[in-house]
């Protein structure tokens, strides 16, 4: 069995989320923290491989940059 490729770094994605969130944001067109913004925490939770940890640690990187989840 092979391992994953490592699909990071995609934009200013946090590392922590783990691969399987930053493929499945990229496959869905989410690909900086700016975009992230645009979608709710529902909307991410929905797509598959993103967790409430990958949300939990993206909440954090946006409020370090002064951005929020789009509220829903």
């Amino acid at each position: 069995m092979s391992a994953t490729p490592d699909p990071r770094p995609v934009g200013d994605l946090p590392h922590a989320i783990g691969k399987t969130a930053t493929r499945e944001l990229a496959l869905n067109g989410i690909t900086s923290l700016n975009t992230v913004s645009r979608r709710t925490q529902e909307e991410l939770l929905a797509i598959h491989g993103v967790g409430p940890k990958a949300v939990r640690i993206l909440a954090e990187a946006l409020a370090a940059r002064g951005l929020a989840f789009r509220d829903g």
